[in-house]
């Protein structure tokens, strides 16, 4: 039987087909026991694929493209938006801000001499005295970009309270 298949003995050992008959090491067939054991076998493993594939794989894909592309769109309408100047970055923001505070700590820095010039007169503990305000005040401006997340947590939080 197996050399009208083409196939060796052996395979049929191999795939667990139950003989026949057994005569000495000699081992017989009938085409009803190979045919049932690669039906069972051909069964047994469209039940395991099966099995493994998700019923709902398709939806769940098909779901997936969508949030995809609606998440590009946004991503895409924002690029917009940044384009025509209604919406601006965060990130660029703290730069800004980064570069307007180094000004104003600039010119904060000149005003004691400014003032020390317009008015000669002026006594030096009240020259002090501004140079010190100055001083607190430069500080809290330096400190602005990096307190610009904090503040922006704060913006939304209020805007929160206001639509809820």
């Amino acid at each position: 039987m197996a050399e009208s298949l083409g196939i060796s003995v052996q395979a049929f050992d191999k795939w667990g087909v139950e003989p026949v008959q057994k005569i000495g090491r000699e081992s017989f067939y009938d085409v009803r026991s190979v045919v049932d054991n690669r039906l069972q076998h051909q069964s047994g493993k469209q039940q395991l694929g099966g099995d493994d594939i998700d019923p709902l794989a398709e939806a769940k894909l098909l779901q997936e493209r969508l949030r995809l592309t609606k998440e590009q769109a946004d991503a895409q309408a924002m690029r917009n938006e940044v384009k025509r100047r209604n919406l601006v970055p965060a990130e660029f923001m703290t730069f800004a801000i980064s570069r307007l505070v180094n000004l104003i700590g600039s010119t904060l820095d000149t005003v004691h001499t400014k003032v020390k010039r317009k008015h000669p007169d002026i006594e030096p503990r009240h020259l002090e005295a501004v140079q010190r305000e100055v001083a607190v005040t430069r500080n809290e401006a330096a400190s602005l970009d990096q307190r610009l997340p904090e503040i922006l947590d704060e913006f939304l939080s209020a805007m929160d309270d206001e639509s809820g």
